[in-house]
């Protein structure tokens, strides 16, 4: 079967609408204070500096090792990340609306406490069904953004063989490819969204070995540490190898 050489995944910058969520949360608030659609979130500046330390790692980083062909979701967060890591770096990026952030439907913009007051139906049928399956009315179940980023890989998989692929998109998208790409049960996928919060513009990793792709790292944030670039504070992890 026709496989990559590398595949990285890099999480957006932090965005306004993170640091407007953190504060709905803190303050037991039921919406989050959103000015802009979904599509449209830009990045904090402190967004703005991780996406130019990225770019600063990528840049250091040796031919060999240097991404072939970059891959980012339509969202603003997500291309405003690329566009600033990819600067001066020569590395070629195309956009691909299959790596967007998952639809929400009627839950978009509300806290979890706003969905439990609001929605107390919903709220108990995402319980029954599981995070993994649960699909809100007008929104995306975990399985139906697996569905796309499949398509996704296959497509890279056959057009990019042997080449190295770095994408850009968002936090569910990172589990998501480490769910597909390691062949990871609904069980072990769901271990990990409870264990870890993925870092803005943290990446994740794999390189191939005897004809598959094999976990480097996961949620890495270092590189942006030695760029001199602040890891988002709610989001602050350690580098995880894997």
């Amino acid at each position: 079967m026709a496989e990559l050489a590398a595949l990285w995944i890099v999480r957006h910058g932090e965005s306004t609408a993170n640091v407007a969520a953190g504060a709905a949360e803190a303050s037991g608030a039921e919406l989050i204070d959103l000015t802009h659609r979904d599509a449209d979130v830009p990045l904090s500046r402190t967004g703005e500096e991780q996406a130019r330390a990225t770019g600063r790692w990528l840049a250091g980083l040796p031919q060999a090792r240097r991404p072939d062909v970059a891959v980012v979701s339509p969202y603003l967060r997500a291309r405003r990340t690329a566009e600033l890591a990819l600067d001066r770096t020569g590395i070629p990026c195309t956009r691909d609306e299959r790596l967007r952030d998952r639809e929400l439907g009627i839950l978009d913009g509300l806290t979890g406490h706003g969905v439990r007051r609001r929605y107390p139906e919903e709220a108990a049928r995402r319980d029954r069904l599981g995070k993994f399956y649960y699909r809100p009315p007008g929104g995306e179940s975990w399985t139906d953004v697996a569905l796309r980023l499949r398509a996704l890989l296959g497509d890279l998989r056959r057009d990019h063989e042997g080449r190295r692929v770095l994408l850009f998109g968002h936090d569910a998208l990172v589990f998501l490819t480490r769910y597909l790409v390691e062949g990871l049960t609904e069980e072990e996928l769901m271990a990990l969204t409870r264990a870890h919060v993925i870092a803005n513009c943290s990446v994740t990793g794999w390189s191939v070995d005897d004809g598959r792709l094999r976990p480097d790292v996961f949620n890495d944030v270092r590189h942006l540490r030695r760029e001199g670039a602040r890891p988002t504070r709610e989001d602050e992890v350690h580098a995880e190898p894997v």
